[in-house]
């Protein structure tokens, strides 16, 4: 096996994520009384960012019809220059495209809608649909120039998905919750924190999107609730399909299906544990494991094959905090596949007409990530009367998702990935935010950098009617 040493800017990373949260925790002194209001009100918002659609905290018995329905969303406009080129060969001969003028993209990464409603005795319901990159437009046209042939035409890439499908009882003001359909998988920060407004780049943590599902989510069982200071997660979903994993993205793909339904010849669990340690400065782990080899369409009985289990285990730390005018989080995340070699080489074989990429697969994969904010109309009276906010933002990530390769397996250096990003983050009002950046990948000494500039408006929101 080929190992890599943990890099210096790693270490760094998990550093500042311990320092903040000494630095904050001493620096935190409010009466009980305080301290139980607020912490009664993040409980509230907690469980509102997390549901996505319903934010309730008390039994549904107690709300009036007028306020059991919820409606909300987010989304992201995002204008992109590139200075560097979007060749798929730039990484294999880099010194082709040294000086590339690079090229521009204008998206729209992410459109959610979501809907909830509360039956009353603890019953309530959740859905999000998601639209990414816009969607997909498809039309079905007449070719006047092809003998009047019928012809399916593609007008517009992109992805439309039911991000969030359950049904929910509670019991005990939330204590305990079931929740059964489509869930949100709640491991590492961006899975949980995922709304834009909540993070200061123009796009998700670019890491943790590299090396596993974002926003995951599966069909699945859960068991949560929030007591005090605490909030747990445990969940039984299907496992992960190893035929769709690649160098690039890890176990990314593995989630969801190619297929009209998801294949469960194995199963996994995922676990989640918040404690909110003052009302400015929480921390959680969180954590995956499930076998993947077996989950393919068609199961491999070949003699060479037997015992490769493909078990994925992943494990994360996360913080967030926010006092005065500084606001941020830190995250780290560690995964690792058995088997690695067995299921690159089974990949490869596949067929070309199969959903693999067949392609190398790392056996671990990590990432670390800072990000740090300050609102300068903190201390201007009449802005921060008014509620707006001027964020002025530093970030900071680490990733590779071939962090170490199994022996036999080929190692890609330019996969491993220091950026930076620094920009704005302006909210007239607390659901809108304008922001701007320029971000910087480093790569591997050899290989060309990546930078970039974004400006783009954001906006999430979720209403009670």
């Amino acid at each position: 096996m080929k190992k890599k040493p943990i890099t210096t800017v790693v270490t760094v990373a998990i550093l500042l994520m311990f320092g903040c949260a000494q630095s904050f925790a001493q620096q935190i002194v409010l009466t009980q009384q305080q301290y139980d209001s607020i912490i009664n009100r993040i409980t509230a918002l907690e469980q509102s960012k997390i549901d996505g659609v319903s934010g309730a905290t008390k039994q549904s018995s107690n709300i009036t019809r007028q306020q059991r329905f919820t409606i909300g969303g987010y989304g992201e406009v995002m204008l992109t220059r590139n200075m560097y080129s979007d060749s798929w060969q730039r990484h294999i001969t880099p010194e082709k495209y040294k000086d590339d003028k690079g090229h521009g993209r204008f998206d729209l990464p992410h459109v959610c809608i979501s809907m909830g409603y509360e039956f009353g005795r603890g019953w309530r319901i959740g859905t999000e649909i998601e639209f990414e990159h816009g969607g997909i437009e498809g039309a079905i046209e007449m070719e006047a120039d092809e003998a009047g042939e019928y012809e399916t035409e593609i007008e517009r890439g992109g992805e439309v998905a039911i991000e969030q499908f359950w049904i929910e009882k509670s019991f005990k003001n939330n204590v305990f919750n079931i929740r059964v359909g489509e869930i949100i998988v709640p491991v590492g920060l961006t899975n949980n924190y995922h709304l834009p407004t909540e993070y200061f780049t123009a796009y998700r943590a670019e890491g943790e999107n590299s090396i596993i599902p974002c926003t995951w989510h599966e069909i699945g069982v859960s068991l949560w609730g929030i007591k005090g200071k605490w909030r747990y997660e445990i969940q039984l979903l299907p496992g992960l399909d190893s035929d769709r994993f690649t160098s690039e993205g890890w176990i990314h793909n593995g989630a969801g299906s190619p297929y009209e339904f998801k294949i469960a010849n194995a199963l996994a669990t995922a676990a989640r544990v918040n404690y909110q340690i003052t009302p400015e400065l929480r921390m959680a782990i969180s954590g995956y494991v499930g076998n993947s080899f077996s989950n393919s369409l068609t199961k491999n009985t070949r003699y060479k094959n037997q015992g490769c289990k493909g078990t994925v285990a992943i494990a994360a730390f996360d913080m967030a905090f926010q006092r005065s005018a500084w606001k941020g989080h830190a995250a780290i995340d560690y995964g690792y596949l058995s088997d690695s070699y067995q299921i690159t080489q089974f990949n490869k074989g596949m067929s070309s007409a199969s959903p693999s990429a067949q392609e190398a697969v790392a056996q671990s994969a990590i990432t670390a990530t800072v990000q740090v904010g300050y609102n300068i109309f903190h201390n201007l009276p009449k802005l921060n009367a008014k509620g707006s906010k001027l964020y002025l933002f530093g970030h900071y990530e680490f990733y590779d998702p071939m962090f170490t390769v199994a022996s036999g397996v080929s190692d890609y250096p330019y996969y491993q990935i220091n950026r930076i990003a620094a920009g704005i983050n302006y909210f007239p009002i607390n659901e809108i935010a304008i922001k701007a950046e320029y971000s910087h990948r480093f790569l591997p000494k050899g290989f060309n950098n990546e930078p970039s500039i974004t400006i783009g408006i954001v906006y999430s929101g979720f209403y009670k009617l």
